[in-house]
C-alpha cells in the first residue's frame, strides 16, 4: 500500500521507474479510491511499464489482458470446456442408468437427471481467462488491460459491467463476485477514441514524451553506464528529433535502445558518423531517417553555453599543462 504521493515516487524509483508528481498522484488515488486508471499517450512512453512497476511496488499479482481486434468475452473472461464435460458424461454413463432406473415416465426420468445438473454445470468446466482470474483472485492483484483501443467497441461495452461491479454472470453457474477489488490499469495508444462511458468510470492519465530533465533522469536510472556526456548528447538529440514532422516520433523506449546500442559500439559521445550509422535504431521508417539525416549538422551543433564550457575546459587544461595559473 502506498502511504502518500511521495511514497509512490520513492517506491517506483526503486524499481527504476522515474515519474513526476502528476503520475504518482493518479496512482495513489487509484489505490485509495479503488478506481481504474485509463492511461493514454504515444507508444513507448512507459504506460505498460507503469502498471508493471505499480504491481511490483505493491506486491500485487500482475494479470495482463492484451487487447486486439476480434477479442471477445469468451477469450477475455472464460471458456466452457465442452470436451471435458463430454468426457465426464461418457465416464458416468452407467451411473445415469442407475439414477433413471425405476422411473415410470419420461418426465420423471428427466427430473432425476436434472437433479444432477450441478455435477455437469459447475466451475469444474470453466477455463478462466485474465478477467475471470482477476475477479476470483484471493490475493492482491493488478489487472492490466493493455492497448484497450485495439479492441472492438463491443468489447469496450462489455468491460463497463466488469469495471463497474467487478462481477460476472455465467449462465451455467450464476454470478461470480470479486472477493477483493483488483487495481485496474487500462492503456491506450490513441488509435481510436475511448467512449465517454469508459472514461467516466476511470481516472484519466495522459503520459506524453518526457521533457529533457525527466528524460535525463530516466536514462541515468535505466542505463547508468552511459555516463553524463553521452546521456546529455542523447537527450539533446532526441528532444530535437521530436520537433520534426515524423511518421513515428521516437519515444523514451527508443532513447534507451539507442543508449544501449551506442554502448555496444563503444561510443562515448555523438558525432555525425555514429548518428548516421545508428539512426535506424530509433527511427522506424526510411522517410523519417532521410528527414533526420538532413538536419544532422544542426542537431549536432552544440549550444553556445556548451561551446563556452568546452573552450574554458580546454584552456584550463592547456594552462595546467604549462604550469601557468588558471584563469577564472
Amino acid at each position: 500500500m502506498f502511504e502518500s504521493v511521495e511514497s509512490v515516487q520513492r517506491e517506483l524509483a526503486k524499481l527504476n521507474y522515474i515519474c513526476d508528481a502528476r503520475i504518482a498522484t493518479v496512482v495513489f488515488l487509484a489505490q485509495r479510491l479503488e478506481k481504474p486508471v485509463l492511461i493514454e499517450g504515444p507508444a513507448g512512453v512507459g504506460k505498460t511499464e507503469l502498471a508493471k512497476a505499480a504491481a511490483a511496488a505493491t506486491g500485487s499479482q500482475l494479470i495482463r489482458l492484451q487487447c486486439y481486434e476480434g477479442l471477445d468475452e469468451a477469450k477475455a473472461l472464460y471458456e466452457w470446456e465442452y470436451s471435458k464435460q463430454l468426457l465426464y458424461t461418457q465416464i458416468l454413463k452407467e451411473r445415469f442408468s442407475d439414477v433413471m432406473r425405476g422411473a415410470k415416465t419420461v418426465r420423471e426420468a428427466a427430473e432425476r437427471v436434472g437433479e444432477e445438473d450441478s455435477v455437469f454445470f459447475s466451475e469444474n468446466f470453466l477455463v478462466p481467462r485474465p478477467l475471470m482470474n482477476a475477479i476470483t483472485a484471493d490475493i492482491p492483484t493488478l489487472l492490466l488491460i493493455d492497448e484497450v483501443d485495439k479492441g472492438d467497441p463491443e468489447f469496450e461495452a462489455f468491460l463497463l459491467e466488469v469495471l463497474s461491479d467487478f462481477q460476472v454472470t455465467v449462465p451455467e453457474v450464476g454470478t461470480i463476485r470479486a472477493t477483493q477489488r483488483p487495481l485496474v490499469f487500462l492503456t491506450s495508444n490513441n488509435s481510436r477514441e475511448m467512449s465517454d462511458a469508459l472514461k467516466r468510470r476511470c481516472l484519466h492519465l495522459f503520459i506524453d514524451f518526457p521533457n529533457a530533465d525527466l528524460e535525463t533522469r530516466i536514462l541515468e536510472a535505466k542505463v547508468p553506464e552511459a555516463g553524463k556526456k553521452l546521456s546529455a548528447d542523447l537527450v539533446r538529440m532526441m528532444q530535437a528529433l521530436r520537433e520534426l514532422d515524423l511518421k513515428k516520433t521516437p519515444s523514451i523506449s527508443e532513447t534507451l535502445d539507442w543508449a544501449r546500442a551506442l554502448l555496444a559500439l563503444n561510443a562515448v559521445e555523438l558525432d555525425s558518423d555514429m548518428v548516421a550509422r545508428t539512426l535506424n535504431v530509433i527511427l522506424k521508417y526510411e522517410g523519417d531517417v532521410r528527414k533526420a539525416e538532413g538536419e544532422l549538422e544542426k542537431f549536432l551543433a552544440k549550444p553556445a553555453d556548451d561551446r563556452r564550457t568546452d573552450a574554458a575546459a580546454a584552456a584550463s587544461a592547456r594552462a595546467a599543462a604549462k604550469g601557468a595559473p588558471r584563469q577564472a
